[in-house]
């Protein structure tokens, strides 16, 4: 299981917990952010704009990385270089069909294939170019991926804008009966925080943070190609070891 990301429940409860103490200080109860009819518009109003503009692989995909905010998938370089130094070790004193045995063992589908390629003697450019052209493709979904928070991000303060002004359209239509007028005006303004807080305080940041972890996934891949192309020529598993070091630090 992959561990919890501190941070960013840090980072979503301080911000939370920042708006509602803001409330407290001016004066306001907390429970006067608290609006149904609100919620409803912006979260379901926002969700559903995504969804018209987002082909389905790419939501549902964006869906599923939603979980990488708070359990990022694991990306650790140094264990990776280790593992391509013992590769690099048994093909150095086996050859390259010595791999054959360590290759069914290897977790990463990425750098499984990578292995494969060496296996069956491809040369070193070859190997480079079926790779990272692997790479780019998951990049470029993953990518698009998290744009859709991005849209959802975008969205959502107009929906809160939307939201205020069918509240208005409500304190308009009752302004005969005072007794319903805080209800709709509690609409109108608690949408456009729900719209603006919802934006701001987690889909944009959410949106960075998973850009931020695929970039993240694409050096760890530029580092297990790399060390594979080096398996490949046949160079001295120290002379791996100096190439990905480089990488790493």
């Amino acid at each position: 299981m992959r561990n919890l990301d501190l941070l960013s429940l840090c980072g979503v409860t301080v911000a939370l917990l920042a708006v509602l103490f803001g409330q407290h200080l001016e004066g306001g109860e907390v429970a006067a952010l608290l609006n149904g009819p609100a919620i409803l518009i912006v979260v379901g109003g926002s969700i559903g704009a995504t969804m018209l503009q987002s082909p389905l692989p790419i939501f549902v995909r964006a869906m599923r990385m939603l979980v990488w905010v708070v359990r990022p998938p694991r990306i650790d370089p140094e264990p990776q270089m280790r593992e391509i130094i013992k590769w690099a070790q048994v093909a150095r004193r086996e050859g390259l069909l010595g791999l054959e045995g360590v290759v069914d063992t290897v977790r990463d589908a990425y750098a499984r294939k990578g292995l494969q390629l060496v296996i069956d003697g491809n040369d070193p450019e070859t190997i480079r170019e079926t790779l990272e052209l692997d790479s780019l493709a998951r990049e470029r979904r993953d990518l698009n991926a998290a744009r859709v928070l991005d849209g959802m991000g975008g969205y959502a303060p107009t929906l809160g804008i939307l939201g205020a002004v069918m509240g208005l359209i409500q304190v308009m239509n009752n302004l005969a009966d005072p007794a319903l007028l805080g209800e709709g005006i509690a609409v109108a303004f608690v949408a456009t925080v729900y719209g603006v807080g919802l934006a701001n305080l987690v889909l944009l940041p959410a949106a960075n943070k998973l850009k931020s972890l695929v970039r993240e996934q694409s050096r760890l891949q530029e580092l297990v190609t790399i060390g594979i192309m080096s398996i490949a020529a046949g160079d001295n598993p120290r002379v791996v070891e100096a190439r990905l070091t480089g990488l790493i630090v």
